[in-house]
């Protein structure tokens, strides 16, 4: 039994959360999901004592409801962030475990929504950066600066192009550069497994997508060659990982 004394909500209430899973562990009830949602993740960022303590429960649900897998994914979407509960979050890390495996079933089905789920996963293996900044390649954008000459340098992902260029301000990006897309055999790493998940289950444009981000680029002022990931998650990516002893 979990003892929920004293494992506040989002709103500081400490009996409300287990009595809206008793009803969502009996029936599948789309209000009853929303105010547990509401009470458990703040403004899809913060996260609460009892998110954690209801983890355990929502992965057990995840199997049979979109519902509790959309909102164990949001709380482990959320747990890189400052929450001051380290130590019930070291105790998620079986039901993070269980919710990877099932995470992973999920997007080899090959579901409408995929890039939320293969986002969640990302999360759910430690990978908060990509998770929180991977988009569907359709119109996506990342800053860079050139580890040469510091200037800084946009990267275009998207239905417009893919390379890199010089953000002006009247004129947009101007002095473009093609970028270099990875071989597959040359990725290693998250890059490759994010790749290879991608190919598996049909999505192309994710996965031509990830190999331009894990390419490489040139800046367009001075020449030098980067790999986009490394210099862009060497600036964004947070060195601490939750799910580590």
């Amino acid at each position: 039994m979990v003892n929920w004394a004293g494992m506040y909500d989002c709103y500081g209430d400490v009996d409300r959360v287990p009595d809206l899973l008793a009803r969502v562990e009996r029936e599948d009830d789309a209000e009853v999901w929303r105010e547990l949602g509401h009470r458990l993740v703040l403004e899809g960022d913060m996260v609460f004592a009892a998110s954690f303590v209801a983890l355990p429960a929502l992965v057990r649900l995840a199997s049979r409801s979109a519902w509790a897998r959309r909102l164990a994914g949001e709380i482990v979407r959320c747990a890189a962030g400052a929450h001051g509960c380290d130590d019930l979050l070291a105790g998620c890390a079986g039901a993070v475990a269980r919710f990877r495996e099932l995470l992973d079933a999920h997007l080899r089905s090959r579901p409408d929504a995929y890039l939320p789920a293969f986002c969640d996963l990302l999360a759910a293996d430690g990978q908060y950066h990509w998770s929180a900044v991977l988009g569907d390649f359709s119109d996506d954008f990342y800053g860079v600066a050139c580890p040469q000459c510091a200037v800084a340098v946009t990267i275009a992902i998207g239905d417009h192009g893919r390379y890199s260029a010089i953000r002006d301000w009247h004129l947009g990006d101007v002095d473009r550069r093609d970028l270099r897309p990875a071989a597959p055999e040359d990725l290693s790493g998250t890059g490759r497994w994010m790749y290879g998940t991608a190919v598996r289950d049909g999505q192309s444009v994710l996965a031509d997508g990830i190999a331009h981000l894990f390419g490489r680029a040139e800046c367009p002022p001075c020449g030098a060659v980067f790999g986009v990931a490394d210099e862009y998650a060497a600036a964004h990516r947070s060195s601490t990982d939750p799910w580590a002893a």
